[in-house]
């Protein structure tokens, strides 16, 4: 490396060195993990190749509210999912974070780790005790710390701070008060049973109901890339970000008594940029998330040989799992059209109302938009005698998790097909099958590493999801009856959900109206070391092969049954350790 002062490089040409310790291909959430633990050690050269821009100075990204304008812009990867079996052959778009700090950068900020269950199940999959949470939990306090809520307000009763770490990534409850968050509460104690009140689901136990907790500090999303890579990280001497470039494929630089050796990287920031060679004198780190991992492993001859013949690569390495046991979300907007004109409706609607929110959000870093849609959420475990037992096994992790979730947000939230009324005002109740037994897969379209994927997460094609789907709709409507809802909103059920009265009606509307939670997870997952299923080892190598590692959510060997940002921070945080004490860094 050169002595000066650490470069963020914005094309393939800017490089001035073209070797390096570690590469990673991708600045998402765990690359950017990643990229800054192992840059740590001043003597280690880095380099961090993401594909899309930078994060800074993009007001869009920092407001946490404003969130639900990213798809479809330029920080998306924009993705589409093929027609869906289960959703009348419907499409649904796909955002994936096409800038530094990746998903993070773009999602809804949902803070979630995962219950205790979920990482013992983990443990047991791969056969190494290294994932129980025994063994994670100082890498989960090592990610991310509780801070004051932007309004500042007394949280006691909304969070526990005892189960909360010391690490970069800020993580607070709601700071602006909707009129929905108290009549949450109060509906949960009401009701107790299956939704009762849960003051942090970060203490391990994901059943109950609770505020939300989100990456936002100080009003401002708090993203891998503002908490990992911070100027004070960018400034290292021996860290290179390169911006606005692809990783066209994995090029084999030699062999050895586990495989093929894969060193060297192919970049290229457009189709008709020369590709140039990069390479990796120690690891090569694969972080470019649960699609575009295994399709730059697909590109690299690393997959289904057949698969790969198809479209006329030449196999290197027969790993038949990559791309499969692609694992999401099914996630459902339930309207209902209420009494009070105390939701957000008429922001959406009225430029000047928006442009006041706004405008006290950049002069103030308050009011609506510091945070996410949803302040407040539930996960539930289904009835023991649910329909959905029918056939299958319990799909949770254990008695901690849950199998179905529902989130309230203020409003009507347009996420789906139905357009945003002209008038009235809403209530969307956005519920979701979180212990998904569906199963699709990543496959590529061409050999052309430019050409997005098709991507078929087969939502809702068992018949266990379509039942706790329907479970978690008659959970929503159960839970609006509670008389803190009747006396205060007296919700009533809006458009084609007003028809859907029976099972079998509740199907089809989830059917036409279900799309995707954006946790996409699975694609190239662990297995235990000599298992012959899987893509990376329990040490998150790659197998059969020498010189990658693979570290993102597509290595999960089961989908967490909660929103999946932390998990991934937790995996990169240990993966850096283990990255570190293979090399003697530690």
């Amino acid at each position: 490396m050169s002595s000066s002062n650490a470069k963020v490089l914005s094309s393939p040409a800017e490089l001035t060195v073209r070797e390096y310790d570690f590469i990673v291909v991708g600045g998402g959430t765990a690359g950017s993990v990643v990229a800054s633990r192992l840059s740590e050690d001043p003597q280690v050269a880095v380099l961090l190749i993401e594909a899309g821009g930078s994060h800074e100075g993009l007001l869009n990204l920092e407001a946490p509210f404003l969130g639900v304008t990213l798809p479809n812009t330029a920080v998306d990867w924009n993705y589409t999912a093929v027609p869906q079996v289960g959703l009348n052959n419907r499409t649904f778009h796909y955002t994936r974070g096409y800038v530094l700090g990746g998903s993070s950068s773009v999602n809804l900020l949902t803070w979630n780790r995962g219950s205790n269950d979920l990482w013992d199940r983990w443990a047991t999959l791969t056969g190494d005790d290294g994932w129980s949470w025994n063994q994670v939990e100082k890498y989960y306090l090592k990610t991310s710390r509780l801070v004051p809520s932007a309004d500042g307000h007394d949280t006691i009763g909304q969070v526990d701070p005892s189960v909360h770490g010391y690490g970069p990534v800020q993580v607070s409850v709601p700071g602006f008060e909707l009129p929905t968050d108290s009549i949450t509460e109060t509906a949960s104690r009401e009701l107790g049973g299956r939704f009762a009140f849960n003051v942090d689901f970060n203490s391990g136990n994901f059943v109950g109901t609770g505020y939300m907790q989100s990456t936002v500090g100080g009003g401002e999303r708090s993203s891998a890339a503002t908490a990992y890579l911070p100027p004070l990280v960018q400034s290292r001497t021996n860290l290179d970000i390169l911006l606005n470039t692809r990783a066209t494929k994995l090029v084999k630089s030699g062999s050895s008594k586990l495989g093929p050796i894969f060193q060297t990287v192919e970049i290229a920031s457009s189709p008709t940029d020369k590709r140039i060679l990069v390479s990796a004198k120690k690891e090569v780190i694969v972080s470019a998330g649960a699609f575009a991992t295994p399709q730059l492993l697909l590109l690299s001859g690393i997959g289904p040989a057949n698969d790969l013949k198809s479209v006329s690569i030449t196999p290197i390495v027969d790993l038949p799992d990559v791309g499969q046991y692609l694992l999401d979300h099914a996630l459902l907007p339930n309207y209902f059209s209420v009494s009070t004109n105390g939701t957000w409706d008429d922001l959406l609607r009225n430029p000047a109302v928006f442009n006041a929110t706004l405008e006290e959000w950049i002069e103030n870093r308050q009011g609506l938009f510091v945070d996410s849609p949803g302040n407040t959420l539930s996960y539930l475990r289904l009835p023991e005698n649910s329909p959905a037992f029918n056939d299958t096994p319990d799909p949770a992790s254990g008695p901690l998790s849950p199998h179905t979730e529902f989130i309230v947000v203020d409003g009507f939230a347009a996420f789906g097909p139905v357009p945003q009324p002209a008038t009235g005002n809403y209530i969307t109740i956005l519920t979701a099958v979180v212990s998904t037994t569906s199963s699709g897969a990543v496959t590529l379209a061409s050999s052309d590493p430019f050409d997005l994927p098709l991507i078929d997460p087969r939502l809702l094609t068992t018949s266990f999801d379509i039942e706790a789907m329907i479970q978690t709709m008659k959970d929503a409507q159960t839970f609006l009856q509670a008389s803190p809802w009747q006396k205060a909103y007296r919700p009533v059920p809006f458009g084609d959900l007003a028809t859907a009265t029976t099972d079998e009606l509740k199907a089809q509307y989830a059917r036409q109206n279900t799309f995707t939670e954006s946790h996409p997870s699975g694609t190239a997952r662990m297995s235990p070391d000599q298992a012959d299923w899987g893509v990376v080892d329990s040490k998150l190598r790659l197998k059969g092969a020498q010189g990658v590692r693979v570290v993102d959510a597509s290595v999960f060997p089961a989908i967490p049954e909660c929103h999946i940002q932390a998990p991934i921070y937790v995996i990169a945080e240990r993966a850096s350790d283990l990255i570190k004490s293979a090399y003697g860094l530690l």
